[in-house]
């Protein structure tokens, strides 16, 4: 039990003792940190890049939904919420027509949380809008300790994925852990994987190529789907365009050696790039059809290797 001393030791931090600079401390760090904003949302969320172009304008954080494979805008305030970035919120939305919307402050008005109350209220089902208020604590003798309060979310009954802020009642957390926990053993136990990504709660999994700027992912999408990608980043645009269009010249060949077609996309990052294949499945299917989901993930990871390992050393 907490003891009446020890709730007196616990104090409120200035955020601006923390972080001075909103552009070049703060989003930094939320962009780093993007993991703990997600789980606060109930979110698997990836953080793209920082001081994204819109127009003549920048937007803080461009991320991505992994789980549910769509974009997320988030805008970062040190200040009370003005009217001025709740523009902004909404022109970057706009923008790289995101599914998610963030404002991220260090207070928020009364007229600002109903405003996205609002929204939420007016928008379709697949657009959410977020105010999530930041505060820093400090108990003596400890590290600082930055905590997320969400104060305004999409109403949690018209989709079940959205986030239970007081925990997981749906178990689909602890399936994605078991599932990818199980195909992790069958790649290290029968196929020697020794680079085996960590466990989590996610609804994906990445997996080193051996090239930088590469990687696989395999992932469940929010449209009852399974997907193997092959996602090439390098922090560099133009060298991923150029990539991309190298393998694109041989796609001919690589889909006949794959046994199928490939889906070919530009990232609504505008940076990475994705080649895929997708297949009927979720993680809500009973456990035969979860194992043969499992199996048709690790025999299209081993074909990706195959066929792209050696085309990515070359290039």
């Amino acid at each position: 039990m907490t003891e009446p001393q020890d709730l007196a030791t616990i104090e409120r931090v200035d955020v601006r003792g923390v972080w001075s600079n909103e552009t070049n401390d703060f989003t930094p760090w939320i962009a780093e940190h993007i993991s703990e904003l997600g789980e606060a949302l109930g979110l698997d969320l990836e953080s793209r890049t920082t001081e994204a172009p819109v127009g003549g304008f920048a937007l803080d954080i461009l991320a991505h939904d992994v789980g549910r494979d769509r974009p997320v805008v988030i805008e970062n305030q040190l200040e009370v919420t003005d009217h001025s970035h709740l523009g902004q919120l909404l022109t970057y939305a706009a923008g790289y027509d995101a599914n998610v919307v963030v404002w991220i402050a260090r207070e928020f008005k009364d007229e600002h949380r109903e405003a996205l109350d609002m929204l939420n209220r007016r928008t379709d089902e697949e657009t959410e809008f977020f105010g999530v208020a930041v505060k820093v604590l400090k108990k003596e003798g400890s590290r600082l300790k930055l905590r997320f309060r969400v104060v305004s979310a999409p109403d949690d009954r018209r989709d079940e994925k959205i986030v239970s802020w007081q925990g997981d009642p749906s178990g689909r957390k602890e399936r994605y852990r078991e599932f990818f926990q199980r195909l992790g053993n069958i790649l290290r136990e029968e196929y020697l994987f020794t680079s085996m990504p960590k466990g989590s709660t996610k609804s994906y999994r990445d997996f080193r190529s051996g090239v930088p700027g590469f990687r696989y992912v395999l992932s469940f999408t929010s449209r009852r789907s399974v997907r193997v990608a092959l996602h090439m980043d390098s922090h560099e645009s133009e060298w991923n365009e150029r990539v991309f269009d190298q393998l694109k010249e041989m796609r001919e060949s690589l889909e006949s050696q794959l046994g199928g077609s490939l889906n070919w996309e530009k990232l609504e990052s505008r940076r990475e790039y994705r080649i895929s294949t997708e297949h009927q499945g979720s993680i809500d299917d009973d456990q035969e059809t979860l194992e043969n989901i499992r199996g048709w993930m690790i025999d299209r990871l081993l074909a990706f290797k195959r066929v792209f390992g050696p085309r990515l050393a070359e290039l």
